[in-house]
Formats: structure tokens, C-alpha cells, sequence
């Protein structure tokens, strides 16, 4: 079996790689003419100029793969280490304008990965003094980073044959029903529109255009990063903070979900499983982090609501928006919040976590399990979701997918309880970064040891690229061994 498994086994073609970065590399250059415009327009020469190096270097890139023979089929490794690859040179690549705006290499580093996973953790302070080039291509990043620098491309450039679906859910989506050009284009559609509805909303709530534009592009994206040092406690406007924290809701839900719910098929999009759950999860949040500061704090009974409510919504969209200082909060509340930031929003959602559809998964095996108890051994029993019967392979991708998530978890909280962290700040930590949240106790400042921000930096990948694509880069056989023809 090893020696047929060996036979069947193919590493990764260098020149499909290297075709495939170069069209991602084209893509990333359009889409770096945005910060470049608005560091333009805020007189932000210093890093126009670094922006355009940036540019100059991703079209050579694009200019040298044009020489390299498309191939006619691409393999499975390859495409995962492809979007791998995109989400680790691309905040390099971006660290060099953010160092424009004061940072250090490592501090530009972890903004830039931050941004581009939509997590939404920062080290940078006193924001007020920073560049509004800066504060916008934090999240512009956010933006395109959240819909898929892969997605844009495969609508764009790559046509039909490499597929969405296998680029934006490594192990197989759940909910993401076609793999074409199409699909890609249309989910491109849903998120531009709900960008635009954001912006408009806010902008004509607050009459601030660039607080909307911030704001709505993280929120959409579901990673979080304000032009506040306090985040949307410094936005005076209570509406304009709901409308926020609706949007990052919104961003949370599986984007195909939309093009359901304006369809004929309206009711089958209301009754979808997911959608249901998220509403359910941030009720119940809700609920014990209002327990919990009634409990344990001295706000105001209208107050606590507020907060909770805010939190909630934050936390089980991993948007990571926040409406109070969490090292107020005591552990029970920090609690709720780590099992909500790890269960996260939908699959084919910006938002991070296991996944909503993922945890129903378990959910329903566990009720399977109770149920063939009370049954006589002949009988059978199928696990159903949403009326569909769950195949073997999407229930063993669910418990892969989770295991290797709650591993990632471990295994850096533990580095972090070498350093001294309390055990419950420093799990909250990890699970944020790993979730794609944000959300922080006070442990990630500028100050944090330079290596505790490359483990968070390498979480917060992780957590974007679903563990799976960037287990196959770090996958030595991917690299070395036999390779097909170029055909």
C-alpha cells in the first residue's frame, strides 16, 4: 500500500507555481493602485513611493511568468500551495510601505498579516498620529483579504479550470455549490454590494466618509481594524456603531446565502441551518456575558446590554470590533467569548473559527450516536443536515479540520504560558489569532517579545487558510519527489 501510495504521489511543478503566483502577482498590483491613489490624495508621497516599488516589483514577477506555458490541468497540492503562497508574500510585500508610516520590520510585519488574514490584532498605537494612507490600506487589505486574493483572481484571470471552490475551502466547501468562474464573479457581486450598502449607511449616519470607509471595509471582511486607539468606543454616534457591528454580522453569514435569499428560492435561504445557528449562538452569548456583568461588574442594566450584545455579535462574527476595554471583563466573560471567537461565523463566510456548519456536524453525530443506543444493531441510521445525508468525507474533513484547529490552539498557548501570560489572557490571545478575531485582553502591544509575534503571525495564517493549505506548503513531500509533465 505504501509503495502504491508512493507511485500515486506527485510534488508540486515549479513552473506552475511560478505561472500562477506571477497572475496572482498582476492581481495583487491592481489591486495595491488603491492605497497608492489615497496615499496620493493624502499627500502621502513617501509611501506613494513605496507603494509604486511594490507595484514595480509584483509586475516583473507578472511580466517574467508570462513566458512559462499554461498548463491544462492543475493538481490539488499545487493549487493549496499556490493560495498558501499568496497569503504569505503578499504582507511581505506590504510590509514595505507600512514601515513608511514608522514601524519596524516586525511591526509592519504583523499589521500587514493581520490585515490580510482579517484578524484585525494590532501593536500600533496612538493611531490619531498615523498616516490616513496607513489607516486605509490596513483595512483595504482587510477588504481583499476577507473576499480572497484567490477568488478575484480566479473570476479575473485564471478562468473556469482552476477551481473556486478548491481554493477557498482546502478541504472542500460545504456551502460553496459551484466551482466555476461564475460562481467566483458572483460572489465578488454579493461582497460589493454589501461594501457599498455599508459605506452608504454609515457615511449617512455619521457624515464622516473615511470613519465608513474604515470601518465598513473591516466590518464586511469581518477583521476589525478601527482608526481608533479604542476602537467603537471612540465613535460618539451609538447608531453608527450598530450599523457596524450589523455589517460585520452580515459578513459572517455564507455569502452564496445572499444570492439564495434574493432568488425565488427566499424561504430555503431563511430556513438555512447556519443562518439560524449564528442567530441562536449570539443570543446565547449574549446571555451569559450579561450574567457575567451583572455579576461580576457595576454597569448599568442598560449598559450591560449594550456591551453584551456588542461583544456577542463581535466575537461570533470574529469581526473583533469593541465597545469596551476587555481587561474590565472577568473570566467567565472571557470565557463565553473564547468558545464563541472559536466557533466562528460560516463556511463561505469571511469570518474565521471552525465554522458554524462545522460544529452542526458534530453536533448531529453526537444526537446519532444517543439515538443508535436505543436502536437494535441492524438497524441503520444516516446522519442528515438541512435534509441532505452527510457523507463519510465532509464528516472526517469537519473532525480534521477541528482537531488540527484545536492543536494550532494548544500548542501556541502553551509557548505563551512559558513567557508567564495567565493561562485564561493567553488562551483568549491565541484563540483570537487563530479565529481571525482581533480581540485582545492586553497581551499583543508593541512591547510583546518579537517571537511571540511571529507565533500569532503564524496562527492567524493558519487560521485563514483553514490549516490544511498551509500544512501542505510546510509538507516536505510536496516539494521533493516525482513530478507530472507539463501538459
Amino acid at each position: 500500500m505504501a509503495i502504491m501510495t508512493a507511485k500515486l504521489s506527485y510534488a508540486v511543478r515549479l513552473p506552475v507555481l511560478a505561472k500562477y503566483l506571477g497572475l496572482l502577482a498582476f492581481m495583487l498590483a491592481l489591486l495595491t493602485l488603491v492605497p497608492l491613489a489615497a496615499a496620493v490624495m493624502f499627500q502621502d508621497f513617501e509611501i506613494a513611493l513605496r507603494y509604486l516599488g511594490v507595484i514595480a516589483v509584483l509586475m516583473l514577477s507578472w511580466s517574467m511568468s508570462r513566458a512559462i506555458v499554461e498548463p491544462r490541468h492543475i493538481q490539488t497540492n499545487e493549487a493549496l500551495t499556490i493560495v498558501a503562497l499568496a497569503f504569505v508574500f503578499s504582507p511581505l510585500l506590504m510590509t514595505f510601505p507600512f514601515m513608511g508610516s514608522g514601524l519596524s520590520f516586525s511591526n509592519a510585519l504583523f499589521e500587514a498579516v493581520s490585515a490580510v488574514t482579517t484578524t484585525g490584532l494590532s501593536v500600533t498605537t496612538d493611531l490619531a498620529g498615523k498616516p490616513q494612507t496607513f489607516l486605509f490600506a490596513r483595512s483595504w487589505m482587510q477588504w481583499y483579504g476577507g473576499l480572497g486574493i484567490i477568488v478575484l483572481s480566479v473570476a479575473m484571470l485564471m478562468g473556469a479550470q482552476l477551481p473556486g471552490r478548491t481554493l477557498s475551502e482546502p478541504l472542500g466547501g460545504e456551502t460553496l455549490a459551484t466551482a466555476t468562474c461564475i460562481h467566483a464573479r458572483q460572489t465578488l457581486i454579493i461582497y460589493s454590494v454589501l461594501t457599498v450598502i455599508g459605506i452608504a449607511l454609515v457615511w449617512l449616519i455619521s457624515g464622516n466618509g473615511m470613519v465608513s470607509v474604515n470601518h465598513v471595509l473591516s466590518a464586511v471582511s469581518t477583521g476589525g481594524f478601527s482608526q481608533f486607539d479604542n476602537s467603537l468606543a471612540d465613535i460618539d454616534s451609538r447608531y453608527s456603531r450598530w450599523a457596524i457591528l450589523t455589517i460585520s454580522l452580515c459578513g459572517a453569514l455564507p455569502l452564496p446565502l445572499y444570492a439564495v435569499l434574493c432568488s425565488k428560492k427566499w424561504r430555503k435561504g431563511v430556513e438555512d441551518a447556519e443562518l439560524r445557528a449564528l442567530i441562536v449562538a449570539v443570543a446565547l452569548v449574549t446571555l451569559l456575558l450579561l450574567l457575567s456583568f451583572y455579576f461580576h461588574s457595576d454597569m448599568a442594566f442598560g449598559d450591560a446590554v449594550g456591551h453584551a450584545l456588542s461583544l456577542a455579535i463581535s466575537a461570533q462574527s470574529t469581526t473583533g470590533f469593541t465597545t469596551l476595554d476587555l481587561s474590565r471583563i472577568d473570566d467567565s466573560a472571557k470565557l463565553s467569548m473564547i468558545v464563541s471567537m472559536l466557533i466562528g461565523g460560516g463556511v463561505g463566510s469571511t469570518a474565521g473559527g471552525i465554522k458554524l456548519l462545522r460544529l452542526l456536524i458534530v453536533l448531529r453525530l453526537i444526537q446519532i450516536v444517543m439515538r443508535r443506543v436505543m436502536m437494535p444493531p441492524q438497524a441503520v441510521l444516516y446522519p442528515k443536515l438541512g435534509g441532505k445525508v452527510l457523507e463519510d468525507t465532509e464528516v472526517q474533513r469537519a473532525l480534521i479540520l477541528i482537531l488540527l484547529f484545536l492543536g494550532v490552539v494548544v500548542c501556541s498557548w502553551f509557548v505563551f504560558l512559558l513567557y508567564g501570560f495567565s493561562p485564561m489572557n493567553a488562551l483568549f490571545e491565541v484563540v483570537s489569532a487563530t479565529a481571525t478575531v482581533g480581540l485582545s485582553t492586553g497581551i499583543t502591544t508593541v512591547d510583546m517579545p518579537t517571537f511571540l509575534k511571529l507565533i500569532l503571525c503564524l496562527d492567524m495564517l493558519f487560521g485563514r487558510l483553514e490549516m490544511i493549505a498551509l500544512l501542505v506548503v510546510l509538507y516536505l513531500p510536496n516539494w521533493i519527489g516525482k513530478r507530472k509533465e507539463l501538459s
